[in-house]
């Protein structure tokens, strides 16, 4: 085999808390994370150099190379298991660019199960996992794929059961945020309102959709909503449009809705567009497929 393609989904937070910070500046997280059905496409060709080729169809410019995850866990890769022969790597983008996704985290993680399948390195999943931290706390999440519990600074990863399959509204306003400002504003008190991930672990265990809709939150949002007011409105666009519930993923700026039907999702789609408050809007699904 000499080429390979993959589909890197993009993940939503169901629910985030942060717990504390550790004395290396780290947070302390305790988080649902979910794949969703929107991904990135790569395609992996084998080359006889020991070159690493990347290139992307994208409306965003990769920026510094050396930096780039995807480049940087294909020689990640190829040092670890000492192999010789080069990569050529071709992203069609389709997640957001620093939208609070995971989408460099999941291209990465693409990058590094394609080359243990083109390379033959018959590395385990959990193998993979354990190397991908190297390069960053969501990466063996997105190995894993599903539904998972994540604790410590994202890395403790719990699996858990299916998520109810539902359609998942997806909006990014054209704003950046940055995830280091978010972290450094969040204050933890006891008036902090922290999300019941624990009362969400068992909705989903359930299958208890409206508990987790009524339980689903993020406390980083703290921060976002009175420095970025357009994710309220997002937020409040799409629970006019029928949401059972919307919420900012990660950092943000990116906020998901859950709906109980497509229909009412498809109009929410149409409304959201032309409330002109995201620039990038996608219908969607939870993807409950685990990695092999």
């Amino acid at each position: 085999m000499d080429k390979l393609k993959y589909k890197a989904r993009a993940k939503v937070n169901l629910g985030l808390d942060v717990c504390g910070r550790l004395p290396n500046g780290y947070h302390k997280v305790k988080m649902i994370m979910q794949a969703i059905d929107l991904y990135d496409e790569l395609e992996f060709n084998k080359r006889k150099d020991p070159d690493i080729i990347l290139s992307v169809d994208s409306k965003d410019p990769l920026g510094d190379i050396g930096n780039n995850l995807i480049f940087r866990a294909a020689k990640l890769m190829k040092e670890y298991y000492s192999i010789k022969e080069g990569i050529e790597i071709h992203l069609k983008k389709h997640i957001p660019v620093a939208a609070g996704m995971a989408g460099g985290s999941t291209d990465a993680a693409a990058t590094m199960l394609a080359m243990n399948e083109l390379f033959e390195l018959g590395q385990t999943r959990e193998q993979l996992m354990e190397q991908a931290l190297r390069l960053g706390a969501d990466i063996p999440f997105c190995i894993q794929g599903g539904t998972a519990l994540a604790e410590g600074i994202g890395e403790k990863l719990t699996q858990l059961p299916p998520m109810i399959k539902c359609p998942v509204l997806i909006a990014k306003p054209s704003i950046s945020v940055s995830t280091k400002f978010v972290y450094q504003n969040l204050k933890l008190d006891e008036q902090t309102n922290h999300p019941d991930i624990d009362a969400l672990m068992k909705d989903i265990r359930e299958k208890d959709f409206d508990g987790v809709c009524a339980h689903m939150g993020n406390v980083l949002e703290s921060v976002t909503i009175p420095n970025y007011p357009v994710i309220a409105e997002i937020k409040q666009q799409m629970m006019r449009s029928g949401a059972k519930a919307s919420m900012m993923s990660g950092s943000g700026p990116t906020v998901f809705g859950l709906f109980e039907d497509g229909e009412t999702a498809k109009r929410a789609l149409r409304e959201m567009k032309r409330s002109g408050l995201a620039k990038q809007v996608y219908l969607t699904t939870i993807y409950n497929n685990r990695r092999k």
